[in-house]
């Protein structure tokens, strides 16, 4: 796949992704997030953080305080990222079920991106439900970004085969 890859239409109320910044930026949408795993419901939220790269699905960020008690506990292992910082992981918890590793924090973000102390990111795949705005999220291609695809951004979006190179 060439870069830059042709761009999806946008249609009326779309963004592109490739209109999105790099390095990122984080903003505010105040949309309704809500998360269900195990059958019950384990975060909700008009309060999530978005950070927009370009390429890339926004990707949600939900405050501690979105979550109900006993959904997230420490899990083993970290990650880098350029501009964030260093991410500790977490599980995710409802009812019986655990969706292991599935979520990530910054516990001391970059100065860039200081909003997003202690809030948490996770894989759309992992969960029941993930819904913004009681739309259905679609995970970002690919396994390895956590990106969350909505009707509200047009792609192509990385993360596809061929898209290593972006």
């Amino acid at each position: 796949m060439s870069y830059p890859p042709p761009r999806d239409p946008v249609r009326p109320g779309q963004l592109s992704v490739w209109d999105f910044p790099r390095p990122p930026a984080a903003e505010q949408w105040h949309e309704r997030v809500v998360l269900r795993l195990g059958g019950q419901v384990i975060a909700e939220t008009t309060e999530a953080w978005v950070v927009l790269e370009t390429s890339h699905p926004p990707t949600y960020y939900l405050p501690p305080t979105a979550f109900a008690d006993g959904a997230l506990r420490p899990a083993r292992g970290s990650s880098y990222c350029e501009w964030k910082g260093q991410a500790t992981y977490l599980d995710l918890v409802g009812g019986d079920v655990v969706a292991e590793r599935a979520a990530w924090t910054y516990p001391d973000p970059t100065p860039a991106f200081r909003m997003l102390l202690d809030h948490v990111s996770l894989y759309p795949a992992a969960l029941d439900s993930v819904t913004v705005d009681d739309v259905e999220v679609d995970p970002q291609p690919g396994g390895f970004y956590g990106g969350w695809i909505t009707p509200r951004v047009a792609g192509p979006f990385k993360g596809s085969p061929g898209t290593l190179g972006w």
